[in-house]
């Protein structure tokens, strides 16, 4: 038997002969380069990959087992085979390949298999006996779940890490005793007693990409529910049974509620073999959508009592986007992460179709506009704004493309499409696009091509300004007077990045006349920079150019025009106006065109009288934003007495339970004045109620927190307290990795901060972007500032360690509540040492970094943040 090959310095041999004679490519480098993943899936087809794991009971020992893969090999070059694995020269004990040991060698991340080995253009069999890692395992002493997106599965197992290289998957699993195992596959075998421990089978599944392979084992209870003849099966760790039973029903109902209207609106029906839902309650994400087990966080679904409508209808959204990615990412998935948008888009973009059904009274294209356009708009505003298309060299580098302009920007820009098209036409394209890929992949041009056939528009050209370049139009709205008093308003385009292009756009236009009102249409065509609202007309006392609801742009009113609407927000007549209205007075803020107090007072008049709950969710949203970020100390102290006012009193006015929760939740994230504190007390010791909203577990813990943060004397006598009311295992254990950060002792809080230095104290991400929160409120400020610079020179670590949503999770708990001169100091120095940042991650800098500038502009003066702006 010849011995396998492990030395480092093998393959390079052995890719260097073969270069020398047939031109062969040089040995993979680190990651899966594009390269790579091109030339594997020209050569490999018809995957699917059998794998049998032994998970012990005791954390210390590893995960082992094996993986039987089959494939076609059909590579007339006869190169050596390139899997996938982080540290194969440790992890690996053996491979086998049709039954007989293999030469082999381990260059970076990959596993490289001597071609002598295959049958050319014929069906082979690995077989591969490992050491699993636990880098995307996510073990803990209870529970273990994987989370394998983007390119992250083969830091745990052995495989072809790529989108395009789809395959069947089956497992067998040995759990320890009292563990319950969950996969792809339908169940087929199961421990007679699961308490018992055992193994565990499932079939194999249809065609997936690697980055949805998924499997969970842990101490689970099970919920079994039918709905119009399909069964779900939820798993959960909740121990509060009342809350399961609270939840659970409306869980199953939204799940087949969004299921049914996919199958209706693509004609294809649910495309995989069953619909299993993971409750984690540390997951990293809102939810993943693996195919027949998906994954979601576990409070995101089972809600407290006290949740406001923003939680229903957040957890109606979220069930809605991951149940539309069986259809838009599993059945139809991108060839490469450079289109990762194209599945994040249709999620995003069904699910707010989906959800109006089951929220009749909520005005969608409200939820639309307050959903999308604010997190789009705090990216493309700022010099790190990305396309929505990003060319990707590395899946290394996958992680870096998420964000808000994948997830809000685009189903936007879908919105704009569909208007372009008209409903049916772009439903159509659609539904060629996903029978002429099914269990396959496609690019965006793929899509462009089967919607270009059914409509005249030059759809290339629109792609090229509104998915494949950064930014978003500036329109101002211009009032041209004529020689006896009446003149035209106009709209007139402009590119803050200067490079003059033009967005090609349907707007509607509101205006208000004493006594009157109008609203018109006006687009921007081809290369128009200006279009005519209105002509022959007086100048209208307000405007709102952005009266759909889709509009995209900053709208630059002049200053007459924002006073007006801060002074009549509660005046303007529909609530999706209001909701706009809001969007550009925070513009209007942001761009030192009015002053934070005076949209303040504007924004607590109007919440006097605000009945409609998403409208009212944006204002108190905009009042916790101005008083913790737009006001010195000195400012918010003085104004404290009159918010805290405001939105107790308007609690018990306002009949709505989930009103009432909206209210006093924005009341406890602001409270400063004595008697405010004393109140906040008071609640938590349950000697006073809130009006209409009943308190749970969840909330007394805030409650504990808000009085830590705000320096009350017996706070770590308030924290043990509220300890001790934890009964769920896994919030006790998110408290007490908090904790620290709550702390009044500064050494403690910096003993937090420095242990997340440590990649091993990082893994309940959640858990530390929660923290740093905590460490970085305002009422630390200045005191926390220390750790700016720290956290910064830390982010490449960050990146490469973490989840694709922590660097920015990251850099926004540590940056995001700061107005001191001294903060953006330290950032602008950071990103000027810094010239040889990666361009993605220091573009996710620059994004929290323009924030941060702006909050300085605005609280210290113009003079105390100058340098580079882009709209």
């Amino acid at each position: 038997m010849k011995r396998p090959l492990r030395t480092l310095l093998v393959l390079p041999a052995i890719f260097s002969l073969v270069a020398c004679e047939s031109g062969a490519p040089p040995p993979p480098g680190p990651g899966v380069s594009a390269e790579l993943a091109d030339r594997r899936s020209r050569i490999l087809s018809d995957l699917a990959y059998a794998w049998d794991l032994r998970i012990p009971s005791a954390l210390e020992e590893p995960i082992t087992g094996g993986v039987t893969i089959d494939l076609t090999w059909t590579d007339p070059d006869r190169e050596p085979v390139v899997l996938d694995f982080r540290e194969p020269g440790t992890r690996v004990q053996g491979v086998r390949v049709n039954d007989a040991p293999a030469e082999w060698s381990a260059v970076h991340d990959h596993l490289v298999i001597a071609a002598e080995a295959f049958e050319p253009m014929s069906t082979n069999r690995i077989e591969v006996d490992f050491t699993a890692g636990d880098d995307a395992l996510n073990r803990s002493e209870e529970f273990l779940f994987t989370l394998f997106v983007p390119d992250r599965a083969h830091a745990s197992l052995p495989l072809f890490d790529q989108p395009d290289l789809k395959a069947r998957v089956s497992w067998r699993i040995e759990t320890p005793r009292g563990w319950r195992a969950v996969a792809n596959g339908p169940e087929i075998e199961a421990p007679d007693d699961p308490g018992e421990g055992g193994v565990w089978r499932f079939a194999s599944s249809r065609p997936i990409s690697t980055y949805l392979i998924a499997f969970a084992a842990g101490r689970f209870e099970v919920e079994e529910g039918e709905r119009e003849g399909r069964r779900f099966r939820v798993f959960h760790r909740e121990t509060d049974s009342a809350r399961v039973a609270r939840n659970i029903g409306a869980v199953f109902d939204l799940h087949a509620g969004a299921l049914g209207w996919l199958e209706e609106y693509t004609e294809i029906p649910y495309p995989f073999e069953k619909y299993d839902i993971v409750l984690i309650p540390s997951f990293q994400y809102g939810g993943m959508e693996h195919p027949g087990s998906v994954f979601y966080r576990q409070s995101s679904l089972l809600l407290d009592e006290s949740a406001t409508q923003s939680n229903y209808l957040s957890r109606a959204s979220l069930i809605a986007h991951e149940t539309a990615h069986m259809w838009f990412g599993d059945l139809v998935t991108m060839e490469w992460f450079d289109d990762v948008w194209m599945k994040e888009v249709f999620a995003n973009f069904m699910a707010a179709r989906i959800v109006g059904p089951a929220f009749p009274e909520v005005d969608h294209d409200l939820r639309f506009l307050l959903a999308h356009h604010p997190a789009a708009y705090g990216v493309d505003r700022t010099p790190g704004a990305n396309p929505v298309r990003q060319p990707l060299e590395n899946l290394d580098e996958a992680g870096t493309l998420y964000g808000p302009i994948i997830y809000q920007k685009a189903p936007i820009v879908m919105a704009h499409l569909e208007r372009t098209l008209g409903a049916e036409t772009f439903r159509e394209g659609l539904r060629r696009y996903l029978r002429g890929h099914a269990f396959g992949n496609a690019t965006w041009l793929d899509l462009v091509t089967e919607l270009d056939a059914l409509h005249p528009e030059d759809l290339p050209a629109w792609s090229r300004v509104w998915v494949e370049e950064p930014g978003r139009p500036t329109i101002r709205v211009i009032f041209e007077p004529g020689p006896e008093g009446e003149g035209r308003l106009l709209l007139e385009q402009e590119d803050a990045w200067g490079v003059a292009r033009r967005w090609p756009q349907r707007l509607v236009v509101h205006a208000e006349w004493e006594g009157r009102s109008e609203a018109t249409t006006v687009e921007f065509a081809g290369g128009e920079s200006v279009a005519v609202a209105w002509e022959g007309v007086a100048r209208p006392d307000r405007v709102i150019p952005n009266a759909s609801g889709i509009e995209y742009g900053l709208f630059l009113l002049d200053e007459a025009w924002v006073r007006a609407l801060a002074e009549g927000l509660s005046t303007t007549g529909s609530d999706l106006l209001r909701g706009a209205s809001i969007l550009l007075l925070r513009d209007a803020l942001l761009e030192e065109q009015i002053e934070p107090e005076i949209l303040l007072d504007g924004v607590l008049v109007a919440l006097e009288t605000e009945e409609n709950e998403l409208v009212a969710n944006a204002l108190v949203g905009l009042v916790g934003e101005i008083v913790w970020r737009y006001l010195t100390p000195e400012r918010r102290e003085a104004l404290a007495p009159r918010v805290e006012a405001t939105l107790w009193n308007r609690i018990d006015a306002v009949p709505s339970r989930t009103l009432k929760a909206t209210l006093f939740g924005a009341w406890r994230r602001v409270v400063l004045t004595p008697d405010g504190v004393r109140r906040l007390r008071s609640i938590w010791a349950g000697e006073v109620e809130v009006p209409g909203v009943p308190l749970s577990p969840d909330d007394r813990t805030g409650l504990a927190t808000s009085l830590a943060l705000r320096g009350v004397t017996d706070a770590e006598a308030i924290l043990d307290q509220q300890r001790e009311r934890i009964e769920n295992p896994d919030r006790r254990a998110r408290f007490d990795f908090i904790r620290p950060s709550l702390s009044a002792d500064p050494a403690v809080r910096e003993a937090f901060f420095t242990s997340l230095l440590d990649p091993d104290n990082r893994g309940r991400e959640p858990w530390v972007t929660a923290g740093l929160g905590e460490l970085h409120h305002p009422l630390r400020h200045p005191e926390s500032a220390r750790f700016v610079g720290i956290a910064l020179r830390e982010i490449e670590e960050i990146q490469r360690t973490g989840d694709i949503f922590f660097p920015s999770a990251w850099l926004s708990a540590t940056l995001g509540s700061y107005n001191l001169p001294e903060v953006w100091e330290e950032v602008d120095a950071f990103l000027r040492a810094r010239p040889d940042l990666a361009p993605r991650l220091r573009a996710k800098v620059e994004q929290e970094a323009d924030a941060l500038r702006r909050a300085v502009r605005i609280t210290h003066g113009p003079e105390a943040a100058p340098g580079w702006r882009i709209r």
